[in-house]
């Protein structure tokens, strides 16, 4: 339930460019750590911007702690990325390209939240690099900057480009025939879903059970204690109800108003209702804006008989859809409660990459297990699943289409090329781009690294 307390965020299916620009935050971070052993030089210079040999340390450091073999030409490979960013970097700040104080902020507080969630704590994180959360905020201010200074350049470069159906068998008649990639199974399917009403019995019922836990924490007995004994969000109730320190905006909106409302670590919330049930809160502690805190949840309950009705509706949906009655797209957009599937004709979308496709291994097990009993345009059963947000529900599904194991191919894998394609004439552009600008910024590479051969293109540089 921590998880899914969170608001749940759509991810973008646009194909990254394979260009990388942006110096990662943890990267940022492993640059500001104490390093006897690096002596600080400029190893090289764009325009008014300059590269210390420390940052390219550091990087490289970062790659050997995650486990890779020491590469003599990866600190070239580096210092070529970070060449192309502070390219970046420069010509926007030559085309007046700004970017908010609270667009930075935002990135910032996002990435630290993070790294504390991938340290342990906020301590850790102070005392690993011997100094407080506020100072690290202010350091890492102009680094963050110029990240977002490049993301703006390199989509304003990029982003006006798109691959038409030529650019797409251009780029496939390209691949080497036997260099063809094997494309998994795939299906692509649409789902209606019908969320279980409850009662106001049962409603009535959730919320006296927890205002009589609430009574009894009143009285002097542990929060934690009892949500251990009765929170119905397992995951947090292992932990005595504690999420952990979460930013504003990071949880659904009555949780967090009721949350954020709380000023001592005695107050008791009074209960409140989300998509999940019933809670009661207790504050642990806040930092401007991010707390963390303890909560009971409480589900109503469904009935046997709820059940039964529930399922009888969702089967007649599922024989008006068989008997040409209504579509499945009609259906859906009437009966389903799935608000991610339902205007867009029960057409499930991977969030992993935004495409309508799925690999086998990408399927909910339960879910394609009754995919392989159904054949193209057939229809399941009405089948009982759990929602995101913890509800009952029943669901049914359409088998759209099926993709056997294959070499990739133009009919089957249109979508995948064009992305693969897009990507391609980004990249070309950014190079292209890169040769023009380079050509009349000052750029400076230091004498030790003449011998990475694939800095040669950046060292004739006419500006200099």
């Amino acid at each position: 339930m921590k998880m899914h307390l969170k608001k749940m965020k759509w991810r973008s299916g646009s194909p990254k460019n394979k260009i990388l620009v942006i110096l990662f935050f943890i990267t940022t971070l492993a640059n500001a750590q104490p390093s006897a052993n690096i002596v600080d030089q400029v190893a090289a210079v764009v325009g008014n911007n300059i590269i210390l040999k420390s940052e390219i340390e550091s990087q490289y450091q970062q790659f050997l702690q995650q486990g890779n073999y020491s590469n003599v030409d990866l600190k070239c490979k580096i210092l070529d990325q970070m060449l192309l960013n502070k390219l970046l970097v420069h010509q926007a700040n030559v085309d007046s390209i700004t970017v908010d104080e609270s667009q930075v902020m935002q990135k910032i507080e996002s990435n630290m939240a993070y790294f504390i969630q991938q340290i342990g704590s906020a301590e850790k994180l102070e005392q690993f690099y011997g100094k407080s959360i506020p100072e690290l905020k202010e350091e890492f201010k102009p680094i963050v900057r110029d990240q977002l200074l490049a993301q703006q350049m390199q989509s304003k470069v990029t982003k006006p480009i798109s691959a038409s159906p030529a650019d797409v068998k251009a780029f496939f008649n390209d691949i080497p025939k036997d260099s063809l990639p094997l494309i998994n199974a795939e299906v692509e399917y649409a789902q209606i879903v019908h969320n279980i009403p409850i009662s106001d019995e049962q409603k009535n019922a959730a919320k006296e059970q927890l205002k009589d836990i609430r009574d009894r924490i009143l009285k002097g007995e542990e929060f934690s204690t009892l949500a251990i004994l009765y929170s119905q969000d397992i995951e947090s109730a292992k932990q005595g109800g504690e999420l952990g320190f979460v930013n504003r905006g990071d949880l659904v909106p009555e949780f967090e108003a009721a949350a954020f409302r709380m000023k001592n670590t005695t107050d008791i919330s009074d209960i409140i209702e989300t998509q999940f049930g019933y809670h009661i809160l207790q504050l642990i502690e806040r930092r401007g804006e991010k707390i963390n805190c303890r909560h009971i949840l409480i589900k109503p309950k469904t009935t046997p008989e709820d059940l039964v009705v529930a399922q009888q509706l969702t089967d007649s949906v599922a024989n008006a859809i068989r008997m040409g009655k209504t579509t499945f797209s009609a259906a859906a957009e009437k009966f389903s409660d799935d608000k991610d599937s339902k205007l867009s004709g029960g057409n499930v979308v991977n969030t992993n990459n935004g495409a309508i496709r799925f690999e086998a291994d990408q399927v909910d097990p339960t879910v394609l297990f009754q995919l392989d009993k159904l054949s193209p345009g057939e229809v399941s059963s009405a089948m009982l699943t759990t929602t995101r947000d913890g509800k009952q529900a029943f669901r049914i599904l359409m088998l759209k289409t099926r993709v056997e194991p294959h070499q990739m191919n133009m009919t089957d894998d249109y979508q995948k090329l064009q992305e693969l394609a897009l990507s391609d004439k980004q990249n070309k552009a950014l190079e292209t781009w890169r040769n023009k600008k380079k050509s009349v910024t000052y750029i400076k590479i230091a004498d030790e690294y003449a011998g990475c051969t694939g800095l040669n293109d950046w060292n004739s540089n006419p500006a200099k």
